[in-house]
């Protein structure tokens, strides 16, 4: 194989977006022979705008059947991204899927074992923040040591606001049935593979959600959550979709320094002189204030910082590139898709421990998770 024809499951934003990379020559190696959706006005989008080869199918299993694919992308409504992966892997088929990995653990591990079985497909996960630069760079920084072993991480994402008329743009946006939950399966999965990738997955969550919070939805989309890890450190995690003034800022505190980022734009990296533990031992009262306040004649830390505007077109591209790499030359995954299921359990988790009441032990229960999901769509479905 010298160039992989790829198949778009699913038409709408970010379907066409990928389109028009593919099509536009964006992903060397790579182009797209087919796309499928369900919506007539979609199918006829795509023969008003993509190339007359391009062929064109309103069920996915005859796209995959069609013989006309060697790779998918899956950009449909998050339920149904594992069901459409197995089938494709079933098929010999590689599969690029669209973030969130699913909406529950214990679909996503069927999901798992799959691509499991067939090891000689590539199985990717579409989360295009891991070729952000800037994450790139810190995740270095991280790994060489530079702040020493975590103890806190703090990261408020509030910078989502949606408005009501962009939940009441498709029925099955921002419900339990269509969407299996609001801000943390739509808007903040990103941030959540992002805060395991970066820190590793914690041990156990505590969270508080508020539903329909200043909107008229069933979902959560205010997010209150703490979180520890097993060498002690502590976390947490707030994010909502009704903040106009939104914050973007994640701090990673060590014991050697900190890492402070804001507006996923600008780095200020805090390296400590002396490593914590022995500027604790060392110092009184009186030594410890006139150091912080600069009154002696060293340092407490030195600074640098830097800045990596966003692309966000180019990261997508980029996740693209790796992923056709990976078919024809066999390049390492920067989002493999067995990691997929990662974002989704620290989700689970959130929702898990707001429902019980109490903290909750990771890895989550799936089982229970699924029965408690299944309350909230009967309870849904009941109100309608």
């Amino acid at each position: 194989m010298n160039k992989v024809r790829f198949g778009m499951i699913g038409v709408g934003n970010m379907g066409t977006s990928h389109c028009g990379w593919l099509v536009n020559n964006r992903i060397e190696g790579a182009c797209l022979s087919a796309v499928c959706d369900i919506d007539e006005g979609r199918r006829n989008w795509a023969k008003e705008n993509l190339p007359a080869d391009v062929k064109i199918y309103d069920n996915y299993l005859d796209l995959l059947d069609s013989g006309e694919v060697d790779a998918v992308v899956i950009a449909v409504p998050h339920y149904l991204h594992p069901e459409m992966a197995i089938a494709a892997l079933e098929r010999d088929l590689h599969v690029m899927v669209e973030k969130p990995a699913g909406v529950y653990v214990n679909q996503i591990k069927e999901m798992n074992a799959a691509a499991a079985k067939k090891p000689q497909l590539v199985f990717g996960m579409m989360f295009n923040q891991r070729m952000n630069p800037l994450y790139q760079k810190v995740k270095a920084i991280l790994e060489e040591g530079t702040i020493g072993d975590i103890r806190r991480v703090s990261w408020m994402i509030t910078s989502w606001w949606r408005t009501q008329k962009y939940y009441d743009s498709s029925a099955w946006r921002a419900t339990w049935a269509g969407e299996g939950g609001g801000v943390l399966v739509n808007q903040a999965p990103h941030q959540l593979d992002l805060l395991q990738w970066l820190c590793g997955m914690p041990v156990n969550m505590q969270a508080h959600l508020k539903y329909g919070s200043h909107r008229d939805i069933t979902v959560e989309d205010d997010v209150t959550a703490y979180f520890e890890y097993a060498n002690g450190a502590s976390g947490t995690f707030i994010t909502c979709t009704h903040d106009a003034l939104g914050t973007d800022r994640l701090e990673i505190h060590g014991d050697n320094g900190k890492i402070i980022i804001t507006d996923s734009k600008t780095v200020t990296v805090k390296k400590l002189n002396k490593p914590e533990e022995v500027l604790n031992r060392e110092l009184d009262f009186r030594q410890m204030l006139a150091l912080v306040k600069g009154q002696t004649g060293e340092k407490l830390y030195t600074e640098e910082s830097f800045e990596c505007p966003e692309n966000w077109d180019q990261q997508h591209i980029d996740v693209l590139i790796n992923f056709t790499g990976a078919i024809l030359h066999g390049e390492e995954l920067i989002a493999p898709g067995a990691e997929g299921v990662k974002a989704v359990e620290i989700a689970n988790a959130m929702f898990l421990s707001d429902w019980l009441g109490r903290t909750v032990e990771m890895p989550v229960d799936g089982d229970l998770f699924y029965e408690k999901l299944q309350e909230r769509v009967k309870k849904e479905q009941g109100e309608h």
